[in-house]
């Protein structure tokens, strides 16, 4: 090929698109029996952590913007996962706080991240090996957030 860049093996991109795509397949059969979804499961995490966050905050931890995660957040609330609340010094902004049922998924989830480790390893690598992925793609998702912010100025 004239032009070895254009290969589809020498795409970074391709990768890591296809292991985002095959990552969020494989929580499928751990999230189906709770009703969730893939996007939902990561605001339950960040809520898990810290309960009671503005959608702003919730949507720059999850690299998202707000009009991606309102939709999801409304979703939530209708499933009776989250409840949004108008904040106390600013009105504009809404506050997202688990319900009693969005706790009490954090127990039949606590299995997931240790089930899924072990779908991975039981077919490729080690939990060393992923680990240890952790920062170099920390340093990827920052340099391109940088990347995105000199694009969109």
């Amino acid at each position: 090929m004239e032009y070895d860049q254009l290969k589809l093996d020498n795409q970074l991109c391709f990768r890591l698109y296809t292991a985002a795509r095959l990552t969020m397949g494989a929580y499928h059969p751990y999230l189906d029996p709770l009703g969730i979804t893939y996007p939902q499961y990561l605001v339950l995490l960040v809520l898990w952590e810290q309960d009671k966050q503005p959608v702003n905050d919730i949507a720059h931890k999850l690299v998202l913007e707000t009009n991606t995660v309102t939709p999801l957040l409304q979703r939530m609330e209708k499933a009776g996962l989250v409840k949004r609340t108008k904040g106390k010094e600013d009105t504009r902004q809404r506050i997202v706080s688990l319900t009693k049922k969005g706790i009490e998924m954090r127990e039949q989830a606590k299995h997931i991240p240790e089930c899924l480790s072990a779908d991975i390893i039981k077919n490729e690598g080690s939990v060393e090996e992923i680990s240890q992925m952790i920062p170099t793609l920390d340093k990827l998702i920052e340099g391109l957030k940088q990347t995105n912010k000199q694009l969109n100025k």
